[in-house]
């Protein structure tokens, strides 16, 4: 099966408000001549526009949603993220948006939000094999595949019929064509390889083959699902030269 090589980095970007304080001239020593008469009142000088504060039309420094420690565990190399936004812990129901930082380090939403599913059981931070829930965390993303050919994606794309799918979902809608379209979530799997790959790093037991996937309807074993059409789109748009992440979990724990 063909595999391309991507590209993995874990960095660590930390991001600080700017407070500007504003300053003041000491009064000027008492007049020793003759009073004069009051001069007549100059026009009041223009404002100054207030520095460090974004305008109407400024992107944020941090992600909208996205708290600072959250933001804290984005490589600092990053500036492209998929942030998927659980409704609640045991919730599986999820709307994804994905976010570009421009050079001045302001994220800008690019597409969505999108709305799809995650696990049956929603989320956790400590992710087993079995649990039903998809796991919390900041995960790069960057490797593609799917049983469709490639739709025009930028990051490696492992096109391969074994990626059919068959059977029934929790609420027993048909599977077919779940994995048309897939992107691996480097969770427990060795980064720049096909997402068929089974190695886990981690061992077995801390399950793997998490994937952002087309949506069927409902809720995963552990993936995060998407409208075919919001596949093809996150598929073009990912750009491995901006380092993609996926930002995922319910939306109380990403605020933090």
């Amino acid at each position: 099966m063909p595999v391309r090589e991507g590209t993995a980095t874990v960095l660590t970007c930390a991001l600080a408000a700017v407070l500007v304080l504003a300053g003041c001239s000491p009064a000027p020593p008492p007049a020793t001549a003759p009073a004069k008469a009051p001069a007549k009142a100059s026009a009041t000088p223009a404002a100054r526009p207030q520095e460090g504060r974004a305008g109407p039309h400024r992107a944020p420094a941090r992600i909208p949603g996205v708290g600072p420690r959250t933001q804290a565990r984005i490589p600092g190399g990053t500036t492209q993220a998929l942030v998927v936004s659980g409704e609640g812990v045991d919730a599986d129901v999820a709307v994804a948006a994905l976010y570009e930082r421009d050079p001045a380090g302001r994220w800008r939403r690019t597409a969505g939000p999108w709305t799809g599913h995650n696990a049956l059981r929603g989320w956790t931070e400590n992710h087993v094999a079995g649990d039903l829930r998809s796991p919390i965390g900041v995960f790069r993303i960057g490797d593609a595949g799917g049983r469709l050919p490639d739709p025009g994606a930028r990051v490696p794309y492992d096109q391969d019929e074994e990626f059919a799918l068959s059977g029934t979902g929790f609420l027993g809608e048909p599977l077919e064509g779940s994995f048309d379209y897939v992107v691996a979530i480097d969770y427990n799997r060795v980064p720049g390889t096909t997402p068929l790959n089974k190695e886990r790093p981690l061992g077995p037991e801390r399950g793997g083959g998490v994937w952002i996937h087309v949506d069927h309807g409902g809720p995963t074993q552990a993936c995060v699902s998407l409208p075919r059409e919001n596949m093809t789109e996150l598929l073009r748009a990912l750009d491995p030269a901006r380092e993609p992440v996926v930002v995922m979990g319910p939306a109380e724990v990403l605020a933090g």
